[in-house]
């Protein structure tokens, strides 16, 4: 029996939601709709699955049955620390055991993770613990250096749990007074299940990039993560025998996501400690993964490096891949067997849109799945035709799919869920099959010489030149009252490009006005630590001395 019929949607009168063509009627997955939240998820796969393997995580190993038992133990230690229902706990670590012990006990109580990217440096965890009013924060020792540049009087912060040698931390930096720092206490008494937790309730706390102002942190309801699990699986076609691996970190929906999907199917899930080109692919046999998860910037990446035999001898038959340019899509499978699949989802929505490996064509983003509505709109949200771009706008047929708002921002809230839709900030299209194509980010598109310029565009320009491993297409300030195009690249080893040359090969692919008139060569691009490439860094960058300038023969930068 496959994933699909295990997860199929059970027979009944269909509501006025309508995907591929069918009436939506909605895939219960496991559990009855009471019943979605993590403290159900957790005590159904131990009935279901008690024995079975379910994780391996920084030398560690947890059967099914063991993830409930964690999250109850762990709950009572966060219950002795005085957090209570709804209060928040932040979450700093890279990708170990004691992340996803907190992380469940929390949800098993009722209260609500803050997980923080471990790029961030003081000012920041400082707005995160801050804007979230967390009471807790768990951190490893490596990183508590970086509280020197906060200001933890301005946060709710009590006590600080260190994850490492407390003793030497305790030694390299102190708390303010009040704030009482402790080693990761272990925990011997299990907590029971909070019964006020119900499907809405916020299961986490994750913040988004914010491009005009700070970061939004989205309130994720426990159904929400039910649904990326079920989603996730159907679209992978998960069944008990797989075995997942993630690089990704587990501060992104995407990892967490990860053990939704084995604690719904019974399967196991390998958690790898981060991402690396030359290191992927032992750790793929290592593991024994059979369904992997990049993102777009790790193809091109992992295509940059020579050919070895590696990346045959594995047992990887499918991997999630959005984001990935199409082109380097077609070049990963001829290279590794491997068919990754496109698909569409953020932290306020879920996995909304998707390719299958009988998808019709490739080089779209997918087709909207069962479950949700999408439209593509004009600034006033009125739909547009096919083949006109526009934003894109979502919705989902279940309560609770989506993410409930942004925290403490209810301003953003309300224009984000504008008349009924989520926003996505997306330009897209919509072909006449019912394709979606990802054209930009409605903030990334560049206005020159009275045109728009998709960034996404000219970027896959770039990348079909055999010369060039990554790029990022982006404006920058022209001397006019309007912007110029500008592009980062980073080649494929040792390649030389001329930059001159270069722009007469994009000149024969883009209109001209979509040529980029900069162009850096760098040894790499700034990214998150989850892979996704920093454009706000290289804008602040801008033109420097060594900037390639198309309109001056001696490479003198213009003004930025």
């Amino acid at each position: 029996m496959t994933s699909e019929q295990r997860l199929a949607a059970p027979k009944g009168a269909a509501p006025q939601c309508v995907a591929w063509g069918l009436p939506y009627r909605p895939s219960a997955g496991h559990l009855p709709p009471a019943q979605r939240t993590l403290v159900a998820m957790l005590q159904y796969q131990a009935a279901q699955f008690g024995p079975r393997p379910l994780l391996r995580i920084a030398g560690q190993q947890w059967a099914h049955r063991d993830a409930a038992r964690a999250a109850a133990l762990r709950a009572s230690a966060l219950c002795d620390a005085g957090v209570q229902l709804g209060d928040r706990v932040a979450l700093m670590s890279g990708n170990r055991i004691e992340y996803l012990e907190t992380f469940l006990g929390a949800g098993w109580m009722g209260a609500l993770c803050v997980p923080i990217n471990t790029a961030s440096m003081g000012p920041q965890i400082e707005y995160f613990l801050a804007n979230s009013q967390a009471k807790l924060l768990v951190i490893e020792a490596e990183f508590l250096d970086r509280l020197r540049a906060a200001d933890l009087g301005r946060t709710a912060l009590r006590e600080i749990w260190v994850l490492g040698d407390a003793g030497e931390a305790a030694g390299m930096w102190r708390p303010e007074p009040g704030i009482r720092m402790v080693a990761y206490p272990a925990a011997t008494r299990a907590a029971a299940p909070a019964s006020a937790v119900k499907p809405g309730h916020p299961l986490a706390i994750m913040y988004t990039s914010g491009t005009t102002g700070p970061a939004k942190g989205v309130l994720c309801p426990h159904a929400q993560y039910y649904w990326w699990g079920v989603n996730s699986a159907q679209v992978l076609g998960v069944v008990a025998d797989d075995v997942l691996c993630t690089t990704l970190p587990l501060f992104h929906i995407n990892a967490l996501n990860t053990f939704a999907q084995a604690a719904l199917l019974g399967c196991e899930v390998v958690f790898e400690p981060r991402f690396s080109a030359s290191g992927f692919w032992p750790a793929m046999r290592q593991s024994g993964a059979t369904v992997v998860y990049l993102l777009g910037a790790m193809v091109p990446i992992l295509l940059a490096q020579p050919d070895a035999p590696g990346e045959r001898d594995h047992k990887v038959r499918t991997g999630l891949g959005p984001g990935v340019p199409a082109d380097a899509g077609r070049r990963f499978l001829e290279r590794t067997g491997i068919q990754l699949l496109e698909g569409y989802g953020s932290t306020e929505t879920n996995f909304t849109i998707a390719t299958a490996p009988d998808s019709p064509r490739t080089g779209v983003m997918g087709w909207v799945r069962p479950g949700f509505e999408a439209r593509v709109a004009d600034e006033d949200d009125v739909e547009v035709a096919a083949g006109v771009a526009g934003e894109l706008l979502l919705r989902a047929c279940e309560p609770y799919a989506f993410a409930s708002g942004y925290f403490n921002m209810p301003e953003k809230t309300v224009d984000a869920w504008r008349n009924l839709w989520f926003h996505t900030g997306d330009r897209v299209v919509r072909d006449a099959d019912g394709a979606f194509r990802f054209v930009d980010r409605i903030k990334d598109a560049i206005r020159r010489r009275g045109e728009n310029i998709s960034s996404f565009e000219v970027e896959q320009v770039l990348l079909s030149h055999p010369g060039i491993a990554e790029c990022a297409v982006y404006p920058v300030r022209s001397e006019l009252a309007e912007e110029e195009v500008m592009a980062a690249l980073v080649t494929r080893s040792g390649v030389r490009i001329d930059p001159a040359e270069l722009a007469r090969f994009c000149a024969s692919r883009l209109p001209y006005f979509a040529v980029p008139r900069y162009v850096d060569i760098l040894a790499d691009l700034p990214r998150t630590e989850n892979g996704k490439v920093q454009k706000y860094r290289l804008r602040e960058r801008g033109v420097t001395s060594l900037t390639w300038d198309g309109t001056s023969t001696t490479r003198k930068p213009a003004r930025a």
